[in-house]
């Protein structure tokens, strides 16, 4: 039985953040990445300085 722990780390988070957005530009390659990057901001509750790493290191 596997234990959840109601935090993650920032690292996982930002981790899983990234695949997310790698996903979404593979599945919706019409949108904006503007859009999709919003998106994966709310969906992981990212906070400003995770959102200008995924901006800034993140590329098609």
């Amino acid at each position: 039985m596997s234990t959840q722990h109601p935090t993650q780390g920032t690292g996982d988070k930002t981790k899983q953040a990234l695949a997310e957005l790698a996903s979404l530009v593979e599945q919706y390659p019409d949108k904006s990445r503007k859009s999709l990057l919003q998106q994966v901001e709310i969906k992981f509750d990212l906070t400003p300085k995770e959102c200008e790493f995924l901006n800034s290191n993140f590329h098609k």
